[in-house]
């Protein structure tokens, strides 16, 4: 079968809804571009749950801040529906910036505290624009099951809060995260680092591996944590936004002096050179890295 592209609105609606009324399950897997292994294990996911995949493929503007990197995000549309078309996608939906947002756009989603730890002070504006979009695109596709990736963690907890407050006909999964064989994390972004930068950035995966560890072996001190992480994670990043221990529903962070009794989120965001990177893993629930 023939890998179908729709560029607007108009054209995608009418398709989507002739596919439901055969009977169809809508999987949707919203996506940047620029897609590498971890975009099609949520292809795989959204493939085996529903019977119609639909990927869509747009940067979008209103989630970079100033000074952030926009202008150089990769975008590599031919590369993208060669993937899409290898793992069996339906339907891409890639739209240009005027058809999400066409003139005179003066709507955003306004996000709560759930966009008010981890990354959000360190990229203001981000979750409005992230939630925005994904409200855009949700009510473009209408019912469906959405699939995201669990390493933008705070990321998939708003789009959950929004699609449940909002009411919308969408179910919102997440899929943990897929790593490269040396730990990393995988993202569109890792394209940026060198292999000196690269090689620097394994000291992620290994602090995540050494929290799991310690927290297996019966640690609970959110401080002793914290300095384990921060051990691994200062010798190799040019900064650090954040080493944070946070309840894994309300993304709420613990105080360093806490005793964790549950399980608990552990993420960071730091820089590698130039490049933002972000990872986490869930204490006492998923597998080590």
């Amino acid at each position: 079968m023939t890998l179908e592209v729709t560029r607007t609105i108009a054209e995608l609606r009418p398709q989507l809804d002739r596919a439901r009324s055969g009977g169809a399950r809508i999987g949707f897997v919203p996506t940047m571009g620029a897609l590498h292994r971890g975009h099609l294990r949520l292809v795989e996911e959204a493939r085996r749950l529903t019977d119609l995949v639909l990927v869509s493929i747009f940067v979008n503007p209103t989630q970079f801040g100033p000074g952030e990197d926009f202008a150089r995000y990769p975008r590599s549309l031919p590369d993208d529906l060669s993937q899409c078309e290898a793992a069996a996608v339906d339907r891409v939906f890639a739209p240009d910036v005027g058809e999400m947002y066409p003139d005179g756009d003066d709507t955003r989603v306004r996000v709560g505290k759930l966009a008010e730890t981890l990354c959000g002070p360190h990229r203001p504006g981000h979750f409005e624009g992230v939630a925005t979009v994904v409200a855009k695109l949700f009510s473009i596709v209408g019912p469906s099951t959405a699939v995201f990736g669990r390493k933008d963690y705070q990321q998939l907890r708003i789009v959950q809060r929004m699609a449940t407050d909002l009411r919308l006909p969408v179910t919102v999964v997440g899929v943990p995260t897929v790593r490269d064989a040396d730990g990393l994390a995988l993202s569109s972004r890792n394209a940026y680092l060198t292999p000196e930068e690269r090689a620097r950035a394994r000291q992620i995966p290994r602090a995540l591996a050494a929290a799991h560890a310690c927290f297996a072996a019966g640690e609970r001190r959110v401080s002793a944590l914290l300095e384990l992480v921060h051990g691994h994670v200062e010798k190799a990043a040019t900064s650090i936004d954040y080493v944070a221990l946070a309840d894994p529903m309300t993304l709420d962070v613990f105080d360093r002096d806490r005793r964790l009794s549950s399980p608990t989120l552990l993420a960071l965001a730091l820089r590698i050179g130039n490049t933002r990177l972000i990872d986490n893993i869930v204490l006492g629930q998923d597998e080590c890295p």
